[in-house]
């Protein structure tokens, strides 16, 4: 039987978890793939730290190149995270001529092109199924059942964290801080959350989509991003009363020639099937010419789910290295088609709008003389209960208007001495 030695650098969560499948599952792979796969080292910084699973001491290592270098292991797995040294490993390793396996969506956004080419050039493969969506095989059905496909959107729930967030503001009617501290609580936030919270974690993975379906490499500057931060346990309940559930959602539109890239809190129908995606489970619902509508869920992280991937990447590049083929992870030649990106303030969009205002007559008249100045009509208005003394929520939903035109507005309403708390405006999707 074939022998597919590998070495892992990064014996963190995933690493322990790919050590248990590529273990306990050691008899089912083969009989599947008439291959043994055989762990050769591991390397880690800190190999004192307890892990949840047991290993022979002489495979752990704290050198990195001593798995590059050596000329028996033909994959590299990569799950150390960060994007140095890890990149400088990989490129490393390609020049050595292995092939990679990587869940690492930080580096594969800001640096994917680079490695990819090089990979290529090398005629070596970059697997990174675990990456977006942890067990969910998004980027395996995208290049692979879709191949066929030309796409119109891609939503996606992409950050567990945030998605709990959201789930708890709304279920416990809770305040952001405390369901982010319950999110801490049962250890589906990391110490320090920002890159969730903040939109930047689903960015880097919309980045790896963008380019999948739509053959744009998309710099994470040029991305849109909004957090959850902002978003409050009034707005989630207005929205509910209105018929919408609010989500952290990742989103690429293509129209016409251009692409919308953006990471923001979206109103979706309650009734859509993104809309019931709850906890720390991910969502991709995918928009297609010849499948048509599409959505994969499940969820986005965890050590099992991420290494379910990672071995599905490792037992891909297996059976190709067995077979001597080549197929390329990516082409790295840009899809000419898409001309540009379209800026932040030409989307097109129905908002929610959430103004706080003194409640005396001439107010709303006022309010609606400025959106009418910006063009911008209103689908439906509805005055909330007082939060204290003549102070009023007015929560309004317009028609498709200009973000331009309407941050315009909001600027100029704000201005106003009856209004009291900055608006807040949430996009809608029907998706």
């Amino acid at each position: 039987m074939r022998k597919i030695n590998i070495g892992i650098i990064g014996f963190g969560n995933i690493g322990c978890g790919v050590i248990k499948i590529l273990g306990s599952r050691k008899s089912l792979l083969a009989q599947k793939i008439e291959t043994e796969i055989v762990i050769k080292k591991i390397c880690d910084r800190d190999l004192t730290r307890k892990r949840n699973v047991a290993v022979d001491k002489a495979l752990l290592t704290t050198d990195a190149y001593e798995i590059i270098n050596d000329p028996s292991i033909d994959i590299i797995v990569e799950l150390m995270g960060g994007i140095n040294p890890a990149k400088e490993f990989i490129l490393a390793a390609l020049k050595k001529g292995k092939h990679v396996v990587t869940a690492n969506k930080a580096l594969l956004a800001e640096h994917g092109l680079e490695l990819f080419r090089e990979a290529n050039a090398r005629g070596k493969n970059i697997y990174f199924e675990a990456s977006v969506g942890a067990g969910i095989p998004i980027i395996k059905s995208i290049k692979e059942g879709l191949v066929a496909n030309k796409f119109n959107s891609i939503f996606g729930i992409l950050n567990g964290t945030s998605n709990y967030v959201l789930t708890q503001m709304s279920k416990e009617n809770c305040s952001f801080i405390n369901a982010l501290s319950s999110a801490k609580l049962k250890g589906f936030a990391e110490k320090d959350p920002t890159f969730d919270i903040a939109g930047i974690d689903s960015a880097h993975k919309l980045v790896l989509l963008t380019y999948l379906a739509f053959g744009k490499i998309v710099n994470l500057k040029d991305i849109f991003i909004e957090g959850i931060a902002l978003v409050s346990a009034a707005d989630i309940a207005y929205a509910k009363d209105l018929g919408y559930t609010i989500k952290l959602l990742a989103i690429v539109k293509k129209e016409v020639d251009q692409l919308e890239v953006r990471v923001h809190p979206t109103l979706l129908p309650s009734e859509h099937l993104l809309s019931s995606v709850d906890g720390v489970f991910n969502a991709i619902y995918v928009s297609s010419d010849l499948a048509g509508d599409l959505m994969f869920y499940g969820p986005g992280a965890g050590q099992l789910p991420a290494a379910s991937a990672v071995v599905s990447d490792i037992v891909d590049l297996s059976q190709d290295i067995k077979a001597g083929l080549f197929r390329p992870t990516l082409n790295s030649k840009e899809d000419n088609s898409i001309k540009s990106l379209r800026k932040i303030d030409e989307f097109e969009n129905k908002y929610y709008i959430r103004i706080t205002a003194v409640d005396k007559p001439g107010v709303l008249a006022k309010i609606s003389g400025i959106l009418a100045k910006f063009g911008i009509s209103i689908a439906s208005v509805t005055q909330k209960e007082k939060l204290k003394s003549h102070i009023v929520p007015v929560v309004m939903v317009t028609h498709e208007v200009k973000e331009k035109n309407l941050r315009g507005a909001l600027k100029m309403i704000d201005k106003l001495a009856e209004i009291k708390d900055k608006s807040v405006a949430i996009r809608i999707e029907g998706v």
